[in-house]
């Protein structure tokens, strides 16, 4: 997981004449990328999300009996958000790329900002854990393996102490890495298929093969009883996909009046999906590994709840609604600036607080280690963001500003594509 900087505000261009369109111009490469608050909003409760996930599995809460334990268990739904999340985020500019003829991003110079968007923020907090808890159990390698994010293609027994949270950095990595190429492939079917209105549908049909690989995945996973595979990017692309998805339609169709109209009922929606996906349906709540069965129900369960949950923000931007006054308060969007950083760290933090006070795993006060790891979390979180992740932003030209106020409806062009 990684939530990355907040999304490019659309710029409306100038209206052109009917017979005579013009594509929108882009930003300057050197104009600070813009965030949206609701966005970071999703950001933030995805964060605490995976932290309450945590303190009630080291509590041993989530075993127990009743809707509560049942329903935590199923937190891990923050991450195919997350992953969405990074989908619709980073590929967005390629879209605007295929469907508005605007200089696609510069590969070369997109990489070294994922390096130092993720990167940095990331070792801090692995080399602290490792050099705490599993100093005399590792050598050399073991150290490169985590310092490369590589840890997810070895074979190994239980992650190190404090780091049992970045499973998923080898994931996103690997989308970072594969996108440039993903988003020249899709862009070369996309502009073979004929005239400029064909585009946002032909583009989405190539988006759509990222789902099958998934799926083709998971029964590989359990045919050949392989479990390791389910940490490859190939199991996941389906939540990426799913990103990808919604950033061609925010760059089709702007914003939508229908999802905007139905954004209530989605988000219920989403909570009776959760709730659904909390069930034996999508397996057990131990460690025991799924059926194939349940995964593939899983899969398509965490894939529409994240769908549902951020399509009302990405495609219904009205800033003036109660869901995004709620999401993009100010102390939630400030969480979710630093949702990174709390991901990263509340795991050692958790860690700390079983070592400082000789707590055993599996018990604990689930109330008082969630008020003690939540105010250890953010303090150190607050602390990492301001003297390590803004500054490695800094050297990427990026900015952590909120998104300017919407323009007037009638700046807006009729329909996107030339």
């Amino acid at each position: 997981m990684e939530p990355g900087p907040g999304p490019e505000k659309a710029h409306a261009p100038e209206s052109a004449p009917a017979d005579e369109p013009r594509p929108v111009e882009p930003a300057p490469l050197t104009e600070p990328a813009r965030r949206d608050a609701a966005l970071d909003g999703i950001r933030a409760l995805a964060a605490l999300g995976v932290w309450v996930l945590h303190v009630a599995g080291n509590t041993g809460v989530m075993y127990r009996d009743g809707m509560f334990a049942w329903m935590t268990t199923r937190l891990g739904i923050a991450v195919p958000i997350f992953f969405l999340l990074s989908g619709l985020l980073l590929y967005r500019p390629w879209a605007k790329a295929v469907l508005l003829d605007t200089p696609a991003p510069r590969p070369g110079r997109y990489l070294w900002r994922r390096v130092l968007r993720v990167m940095p923020a990331y070792w801090v907090v692995t080399v602290l854990a490792l050099a705490m808890w599993s100093w005399s159990a590792l050598d050399w390698a073991d150290w490169l393996t985590w310092l490369l994010l590589l840890q997810n293609y070895f074979e190994q027994g239980r992650a190190p102490e404090g780091l049992y949270q970045m499973w998923t950095m080898p994931i996103e990595m690997a989308f970072y890495v594969a996108l440039p190429a993903l988003a020249w492939l899709l862009h070369r079917w996309t502009r073979r298929g004929g005239p400029a209105a064909n585009r946002p549908l032909r583009l989405l049909a190539g988006i759509a093969v990222l789902p099958v690989v998934s799926v083709l995945s998971v029964v590989v996973t359990h045919v050949l009883e392989q479990p390791q595979l389910a940490l490859w990017l190939p199991h996941h692309l389906i939540y990426f996909a799913a990103g990808m998805a919604m950033a061609v339609v925010s760059v089709w169709i702007r914003e939508s009046r229908a999802v905007d109209a139905l954004a209530p009922q989605l988000l219920v929606l989403a909570l009776l999906l959760y709730v659904v996906l909390s069930t034996e349906l999508a397996g057990p709540r131990t460690l025991t590994l799924p059926s194939m069965g349940q995964s593939l129900w899983r899969m398509a369960l965490e894939t529409a709840v994240a769908v549902l949950v951020v399509a009302p923000f990405a495609l219904a931007s009205r800033r003036d609604s109660l869901r995004h006054r709620v999401l993009g308060n100010p102390v939630t969007a400030y969480l979710g600036r630093i949702s990174y950083s709390f991901f990263l760290w509340h795991a050692p933090v958790i860690t700390l607080y079983y070592k400082a006070t000789g707590t055993e795993a599996f018990s604990g006060d689930f109330v008082k280690v969630a008020i003690l790891t939540f105010a250890g979390t953010m303090l150190v979180s607050v602390a990492s963001y301001h003297l390590v992740e803004e500054n490695a932003l800094r050297l990427t030209g990026r900015s952590s500003a909120p998104a300017p106020p919407p323009e007037a409806p009638a700046s807006r062009p009729a329909a996107p594509v030339p």
